[in-house]
């Protein structure tokens, strides 16, 4: 299961507002690398396959595709200030080699 905090989700209808999508579908997107860590991408999609996982939270649907459901696993998403005072999505995966849980 994947869990999404109340930070991110204030963000992703924040920014499916600013895009005029009105039932935004968002897709999450998981893939390992060479070295084993793993890359994230996610956004507005309405292209779903019948092989899609879909999911709902906090009255957002989400998608992600049967490959990279396993490796999202247990994974939170949030949204952040950065140490340099960006605000971005972060992925705290524990099936990230270089996962590290953060302090509480």
């Amino acid at each position: 299961m994947i869990k999404v905090t109340p930070s991110a989700i204030s963000q992703i209808r924040l920014s499916a507002k600013q895009s005029g999508i009105a039932q935004p579908i968002l897709r999450i997107a998981v893939k390992e690398q060479s070295d084993g860590s793993l890359h994230y991408a996610m956004g507005f999609d309405d292209a779903i396959s019948d092989k899609d996982h879909r999911f709902q939270v906090e009255g957002i649907e989400m998608v992600i595709s049967e490959a990279s459901e396993p490796l999202a696993q247990d994974m939170t998403i949030d949204f952040v200030e950065l140490d340099n005072g960006e605000k971005n999505f972060i992925f705290l995966n524990p099936q990230d080699k270089n996962y590290s849980p953060p302090a509480e």
